[in-house]
């Protein structure tokens, strides 16, 4: 899928959105969830991922029905995962009867250092001399 058809995408499943997703939404716009910063429906190499905070590398799915099958979005995960993101799945109903419990876990991974910290450029090279 090209830039084009993903933006276009993105803006359909904004118009699109689930309950859970726009309640999930009204609590993370603006940044209401202590300060963080998210933006929904945003294109990430070849997918659309529902919920992005990019200062905490932190991507956030609602999942429904479709999202049943065992597998079906491994690939997806590795592939944000490689990115250097890190991703938290919540099933629409968690989302709709346990918002709060939502919420918490979201702020918990934002602020939780990640298990592996890449090198700076410039560092992990012996110093000369």
């Amino acid at each position: 899928m090209r830039q084009g058809q993903k933006t276009g995408a993105a803006r359909r499943l904004r118009r699109e959105a689930t309950d859970a997703e726009r309640l999930l939404w009204h609590r993370l716009r603006n940044r209401t969830l202590s300060g963080l910063k998210f933006r929904r429906q945003v294109p990430v190499g070849p997918y659309v991922v529902d919920f992005l905070c990019i200062e905490y590398r932190l991507v956030v799915e609602a999942d429904g029905g479709q999202h049943a099958e065992p597998g079906m979005d491994a690939s997806r995960d590795a592939f944000l995962r490689s990115k250097g993101f890190r991703v938290l799945r919540f099933w629409n109903n968690d989302i709709l009867m346990r918002l709060d419990v939502v919420c918490e876990t979201i702020l918990l991974a934002a602020y939780r250092p990640p298990l592996f910290l890449p090198p700076c450029p410039g560092e992990g090279a012996e110093p000369e001399g």
